[in-house]
C-alpha cells in the first residue's frame, strides 16, 4: 500500500536536500513533484491542487530553525496537512443509548461488504458487545451462506429468512428478534448495488428509513481508486452515510481513495480492512496513515495488533523460559502462530519504519512460515523440547515427514541454536547487571 506514492514523495523532498533555507523557488519545485505524485496515485485533481497549495502556503510562512533542515521541515508540513486532509483524528462508531444499536452496511457489488460485516462483528464482540448479523442480500446467490460461514467463524449468530424476498421486512424482523434475544448490536448486510440502479437505490433508502440505524457505513474497494470516490459521492447524496470503510488496502492499490474520499464527501473514514482474515480490520487513524504514506512506518498500530494477540499469562510464561534459556521449538511454534493472527505479513513489515521501502520489491507471502511449521510439526514432542538430540537420521525423518529438504531442516536448526546463543548472552549481561551504558568503551 502506498509504496509508489511514498517513493515519489520522498524523491520530491530531495529537491530541498542540502538547501540552507526554504525559498519560493525550491518550495514550488517540491510542491509540483508532490502534486504529480498524488495525481498519479489517483488522488482527485482538485483535492491534490488544494492540498499542495496549503503545503506551499505553510512552508513559505515558516522560519527554519537552525536545528531543523528545510527537508525535515517540509516532511513535517506535508505530514500535518495529510493528517488534516484525511480527517485529523479517528472517529469511532456511533452506539445508540437504546439497544440494540443498528449498523447498516452499504456499498457496490464486490466491495467486500459481507466480509467486513464478519470482521466488524468479531471486533465488536471482543469489546463486550453481543452482535447479531442480518442477511439482507436477497439477490446474490449464496450471500446468506457466506454470512452464515463468517458468523460461525467469529461465533456470532446470523439472522436470515431464506424464503423472504423483502429486505425491509427482513431487517425490521431482525431488530425485533434482537430485542427479544438480548442482542445489543445489529449489523445489517445489504445487497451490492450500482449507483445507477434506481430500483436498488430506492430499496436501501427504504431499509434505512424503516430501521433508523445509529450508523450507516459505506464500504468501498480501495483498488477502484478515483471511481470509488465518485461512487461514494453518489451514495452519500442518497443515503447520507456516517462514515466510510476502505477495503482491500493490501492489494495493488495506488491509495488515492484513502487520501481524497474524506475531502470529497466530507465524511470520515472509520475503518480500513486488509486481507480476508477476520482479524484484518483496523480503526482508521489519519495521523498514522500520513506517517505510512511518508514511508515512516506505523509502530503504534503494530504494537496494538500484537497486544490483541499476545495474552499476559503467555507472555509472562515465555519471559520466564527466556530468562532460564529454556525456550524451545514448542514456544517458537506458538509465537509463529500468534504473529500469523496479526494479519497480512507484508502489511506488518510495512509498519516498521524504513522497512516498507527496503521490502518494496520483495514478495512476502502469507504462507511464508508454512515450511517452518511443517518441519516443527514433523518433530516429536521430545525433539521439540530438546533440539540437541536431533541427529542425522532424525533430520532425514523430519525432512521426509514435512516435505522439505535436509538442508532446510539444518538451516532452521542452525538459526534456532544461534538465536538461543544470543538469548543466553543477553541473559548473562542482565544477570551481571551490565547494560550497554556501562559496558567498557572500545579503545
Amino acid at each position: 500500500m502506498f509504496e509508489n506514492l511514498s517513493l515519489k514523495i520522498e524523491k520530491a523532498f530531495k529537491t530541498l536536500k542540502g538547501e540552507g533555507k526554504i525559498s519560493e523557488i525550491n518550495v514550488a519545485e517540491t510542491v509540483k513533484e508532490i502534486r504529480r505524485a498524488l495525481i498519479e496515485a489517483d488522488v482527485n485533481y482538485k483535492v491534490a491542487k488544494e492540498f499542495t497549495d496549503k503545503v506551499k502556503e505553510s512552508a513559505l510562512g515558516q522560519n527554519v530553525l537552525t536545528s531543523v533542515s528545510p527537508g525535515q521541515l517540509m516532511v513535517k508540513i506535508v505530514h500535518d496537512e495529510l493528517t488534516a486532509l484525511m480527517g485529523k483524528r479517528n472517529e469511532g462508531i456511533r452506539i445508540s443509548n437504546d439497544p440494540p444499536s443498528v449498523i447498516l452496511i452499504s456499498g457496490l457489488q464486490g466491495s467486500g461488504k459481507t466480509t467486513f460485516c464478519g470482521k466488524l462483528a468479531r471486533m465488536m464482540k471482543s469489546q463486550g458487545k453481543s452482535p447479531l448479523l442480518v442477511a439482507c442480500d436477497i439477490y446474490r446467490p449464496a450471500a446468506m451462506d457466506q454470512l452464515t460461514v463468517l458468523g460461525d467463524q467469529v461465533g456470532v449468530e446470523v439472522y436470515k429468512e431464506p424464503e423472504n424476498k423483502n429486505a425491509v421486512q427482513i431487517a425490521t424482523n431482525a431488530i425485533a428478534y434482537a430485542r427479544k434475544n438480548n442482542k445489543d448490536l445489529v449489523i445489517v448486510d445489504t445487497a451490492g448495488r450500482l449507483a445507477v440502479d434506481e430500483q436498488m437505490m430506492q430499496e436501501i433508502e427504504q431499509v434505512k428509513k424503516a430501521i433508523n440505524p445509529a450508523e450507516t457505513l459505506f464500504v468501498v474497494d480501495a483498488m477502484t481508486g478515483q471511481d470509488a470516490v465518485n461512487t461514494a459521492k453518489v451514495f452519500n447524496e442518497r443515503l447520507d452515510f456516517n462514515g466510510v470503510v476502505l477495503t482491500k488496502l493490501d492489494g495493488d492499490t495506488r491509495g488515492g481513495a484513502a487520501i481524497s474520499i474524506r475531502a470529497v464527501v466530507d465524511k470520515p473514514i472509520k475503518f480500513i480492512s486488509t486481507g480476508e482474515k477476520m482479524e484484518a480490520i483496523d480503526l482508521f487513524h489519519p495521523e498514522r496513515m500520513a506517517t505510512r504514506i511518508l514511508g515512516m512506518g506505523d509502530v503504534v498500530t503494530l504494537v496494538e495488533r500484537a497486544q490483541k494477540q499476545f495474552d499476559e499469562e503467555e507472555s509472562a510464561r515465555l519471559q520466564k523460559k527466556l530468562r532460564k534459556n529454556e525456550f524451545d521449538f514448542e514456544d517458537f511454534l506458538s509465537q509463529l502462530q500468534q504473529i500469523k493472527k496479526m494479519g497480512n505479513l507484508k502489511d506488518l513489515v510495512g509498519m516498521i519504519p524504513g522497512m516498507g521501502k527496503a521490502m518494496k520489491d520483495v514478495q512476502i507471502e502469507d504462507d511464508a512460515f508454512k515450511h517452518i511449521e511443517a518441519i516443527i510439526f514433523s518433530m516429536t514432542k521430545k525433539e521439540r523440547q530438546n533440539p540437541l538430540i536431533i541427529d542425522g537420521s532424525r533430520r532425514k525423518r523430519i525432512a521426509d515427514g514435512s516435505g522439505t529438504s535436509i538442508q532446510q531442516v539444518n538451516q532452521l536448526l542452525k538459526q534456532f541454536m544461534e538465536m538461543k546463543k544470543m538469548m543466553k548472552s543477553m541473559n548473562k549481561l542482565a544477570a551481571g547487571g551490565r547494560t550497554l551504558k556501562n559496558l567498557p568503551k572500545m579503545k
